[in-house]
């Protein structure tokens, strides 16, 4: 089903990722890129190869007994309704993707899985306006193509296979609208809760916090609810196979599982944005002593220790920084070979992205580490003047902490939507 993301969990057929986990390299772990729509990319995961497996062969049993005088010709059929409805589903994502690219939210991907889609949008709503908004089109263009499915069934003989398609595919687009607008995270209607108690709290931590728990309510309803109303609402009930049984409960743990564990991602990734201001470069950076390239290892760090730096940054012949050295390089250097080794050797060359400005805080800095990925960071004044080294390890441990406090979560005035 179909959805768009600032949180990243999957949810079925489709859904709307989170964006506050570290950064991917695009395309790592996404699969086939199948093409760019508004410059997204839209990959093909291999799960759904799985998946139209699946739907390909349970449909075309399905046409068996709808039209029989197809044959072995019913899979065929059956692959091109698998890939209609998924077509569908990007559909369902594009819509998401879209309304991101209008409220100036980036949209790293477009993904096709196992159980629908997700649009991995790398920013949050700004207000809970926009929340509902951008939760609730992928769902009413779900409807959207029901609706139009069900025009083009008027038209057509439903004992053909034209007939058959549009129909399937007007069933599946209704379900894909209906489960996502089911009121709990990860599913679009769980963000469209979460929107509507942000606006009436003026909170959108409380707004996530009733959302994921009414999803975790709703993962148990799935796992409970979903076999028994296969099972009693089937005319032909006294007829199930213990297979049939069988396949009905996995279904609905799988549901279930994925419900479940996207609201608790959701409410994970809530926490952590709370806790997000607290990480600042500036109290994060190490003091550093600036030195030559030549400098030997053994004089750096005695001037280091000198002036209680804990790193050091190489400059050129006008003062001007290069490099930073890094820890690892150090502590890999013997104690008795450190008089022969320049620090240059040790160091790793500067990119405009290796330079972090000491200002930056919470998602800002997060953002700017994730665009340059490295070990050590030079932090530097506004003026350009050095003000340390930051470590990479240092973010993380101070990170961990974050999550480890409690948060205190202060009352907010309501945003008003724009």
């Amino acid at each position: 089903m179909g959805d768009s993301e600032t949180d990243r969990t999957p949810r079925a057929e489709g859904r709307q990722a989170d964006a506050r986990e570290p950064r991917r390299q695009e395309g790592a772990g996404g699969g086939f890129l199948m093409g760019r729509v508004y410059g997204v990319p839209v990959y093909v995961a291999p799960s759904w190869f799985l998946v139209a497996a699946l739907i390909t062969w349970f449909f075309g049993n399905q046409l068996d007994r709808v039209l029989p005088e197809l044959g072995g010709g019913r899979y065929l059929v059956s692959l091109f309704f698998a890939v209609a409805f998924y077509a569908s589903v990007l559909v369902h994502e594009l819509a998401h993707t879209v309304a991101a690219i209008r409220f100036d939210l980036p949209v790293r991907r477009i993904q096709l899985q196992f159980f629908g889609g997700v649009s991995e949008i790398e920013k949050e709503s700004q207000t809970p306006g926009r929340e509902f908004v951008l939760a609730g089109v992928g769902p009413l263009l779900s409807l959207v193509l029901a609706g139009v499915f069900y025009l083009g069934m008027l038209l057509v003989d439903s004992d053909t296979v034209p007939g058959v398609l549009l129909a399937g595919l007007m069933i599946s687009n209704l379900i894909v609208a209906v489960f996502n607008l089911l009121p709990g995270l990860p599913l679009d209607g769980g963000r469209m809760l979460r929107a509507v108690v942000w606006k009436l709290s003026g909170s959108p931590m409380t707004g996530t916090v009733a959302a994921a728990w009414t999803g975790r309510v709703l993962a148990v309803a799935v796992l409970i609810g979903f076999p028994l109303a296969t099972h009693l609402g089937s005319p032909e009930r006294e007829s199930f196979t213990g297979l049939e049984t069988l396949t009905d409960a996995l279904l609905a743990a799988i549901l279930a599982a994925i419900i479940w564990t996207g609201a608790g991602n959701s409410l994970r990734m809530a926490r952590l944005r709370e806790r997000l201001p607290g990480l600042n470069a500036r109290a994060l950076t190490r003091r550093a002593v600036p030195v030559t390239g030549e400098t030997p290892l053994s004089e750096a760090l005695r001037r280091a220790n000198d002036a209680g730096a804990r790193a050091l940054v190489v400059v050129d012949g006008q003062g001007a920084p290069v490099s930073v050295v890094r820890e690892a390089g150090i502590a890999g250097v013997p104690q008795h070979r450190r008089p022969w080794v320049p620090v240059s050797t040790l160091a790793q060359d500067l990119t405009e992205g290796m330079r972090v400005p000491a200002g930056l805080t919470g998602e800002g800095l997060l953002d700017h580490l994730r665009a340059t990925p490295a070990t050590e960071y030079l932090v530097v004044e506004e003026t350009g003047e050095i003000y340390g080294v930051l470590s990479t390890s240092d973010v993380e441990r101070a990170f961990i902490d974050a999550m480890a406090r409690p948060a205190a979560f202060p009352a907010r005035p309501p945003a008003a939507d724009s």
